[in-house]
């Protein structure tokens, strides 16, 4: 009798989601206005996600399994697959991901990085980037940036190097890989480890290996404005068993439920019930069923989203092609795919005109833009609370602060928006020119 009624159940549950799916088909379908240059926003962000991410969503809420569970899990073995890892531990943010990640390197079973050691990353990134170092009571080593990459300026990063340096953290910026062969090279001489955060890099690759898979560690993000979302989210990579098992457990509060050897550890406490047994310190990261949800579809996406980006920025490069006397182009190396979280420009100091005037022209244009993520974290106020190393001039990281800006690259920008804003962009430059 229960079971038949279960069966009615899934069968009523199937309907209605089948309901929404159509209603839901409708309303996106309705969303798609034409674009109208010089009304319609060209925004830095555009949701990704569709009728399938919505209706596995609800899926899990009318199951009211929401919390982390199966799809979480799916998520987390496609994931580690593209990328090409063994495991993956999916958290509730790209930031959480770089905390527990060094946490596990800090762990007593583990001590890679111990209280005092420094953690070399560049000057140009993300506050959480910088933020975890500080938690596991390491010391931030920031060093200069390439001013076309945007990541870590290699060529100064033997001579940062010190005594008590333990671990690096280079960060593929706005989805440019960093020079992997020297990163490796560097961290295999003086035994290093290395965290890669890619939370900006889905899908970019370094001499055809995809980037997130060279480091003892890596970190990505599923933020809204990354090329895939689950609204929040974050995601832990390894090869490394040992690391995999306690970022489980340190995900959720230290206990065991997760773990590979749980019978093991169950039989040695048996006094304590085993739902509730803790091994470890540990956060609450966890992900929810719908973020698992979000990602088992947008994963299927993901190339296809890179593939639009990459075409915009190739449109963008020529059509800019005989400005770089006024602006520092993004560049790609040989042997790399770019991912292009968006496309960033850098005002050449001699420039005849200010960011803040070209920002502000492209606002009446309807365009948006932003700095570049922090810009230069030696600069911001919080840095003053931190116990920090500064290696060498930082020219290019200043730079950045004071004259770089992005503006939106997303699976939305089509060839009609992406031509504005190149045209915008070259008639504000005539515009000063004409002066």
């Amino acid at each position: 009798m229960l079971k038949n009624l279960d069966n009615q159940l899934m069968k009523k549950d199937k309907r209605i989601l089948e309901k929404i799916a159509t209603l839901l088909d409708v309303h996106y379908k309705s969303q798609k206005a034409e674009f109208v240059p010089g009304k319609t926003t060209i925004p830095l962000i555009s949701p990704s996600y569709g009728k399938e991410e919505v209706v596995e969503a609800i899926e899990s809420m009318i199951s009211t399994w929401v919390t982390m569970g199966g799809k979480v899990r799916s998520f987390e073995e496609s994931f580690a697959k593209y990328i090409g890892t063994k495991y993956a531990v999916m958290v509730n943010s790209g930031s959480s991901a770089n905390l527990l990640a060094l946490s596990v390197l800090s762990h007593p079973e583990v001590r890679k990085i111990q209280r005092g050691d420094e953690i070399i990353t560049p000057a140009v990134t993300w506050a959480t980037t910088v933020y975890p170092i500080v938690n596991v009571g390491a010391k931030p080593v920031f060093i200069d940036v390439d001013a076309d990459t945007y990541t870590l300026n290699t060529d100064s990063l033997e001579s940062a190097i010190s005594k008590k340096t333990s671990a690096l953290m280079p960060v593929h910026l706005l989805g440019n890989p960093c020079d992997m062969n020297r990163l490796t090279k560097v961290v295999k001489k003086h035994d290093l480890v290395m965290i890669e955060d890619t939370c900006e890099a889905h899908g970019a690759e370094f001499n055809g290996k995809k980037v997130g898979s060279f480091g003892d560690m890596s970190t990505f993000s599923f933020f809204m404005s990354h090329h895939i979302t689950t609204i929040e989210g974050g995601m832990l990579l390894t090869n490394n068993k040992k690391y995999y098992e306690l970022a489980k457990s340190m995900r959720a509060f230290g206990w065991i439920r997760d773990l590979e050897d749980k019978k093991k550890i169950i039989k040695q406490n048996k006094m304590i019930d085993d739902r509730f047994l803790f091994i470890n310190l540990g956060f609450n990261m966890r992900p929810t069923e719908l973020q698992g949800a979000f990602g088992i579809h947008q994963i299927k996406k993901l190339d296809k989203f890179i593939k639009i980006r990459r075409e915009n920025a190739k449109y963008w490069h020529k059509r800019f092609h005989d400005l770089r006397d006024v602006f520092i182009l993004p560049k790609e190396n040989s042997g790399t795919i770019h991912s292009y979280f968006c496309y960033p420009l850098t005002i050449r100091e001699d420039a005849s005109f200010s960011r803040t005037e070209i920002v502000k022209f492209l606002g009446t244009r309807k365009i948006e833009t932003r700095p570049i993520m922090a810009g230069n974290m030696v600069e911001q106020p919080v840095t003053k609370l931190l116990d920090c190393r500064i290696h060498k001039d930082l020219k290019n990281a200043r730079l950045i602060m004071r004259n770089g800006f992005f503006f939106g690259n997303h699976q939305d920008v089509k060839e009609s928006q992406r031509e504005y804003i190149a045209d915008s962009i070259l008639e504000f430059i005539n515009m000063k020119t004409r002066r």
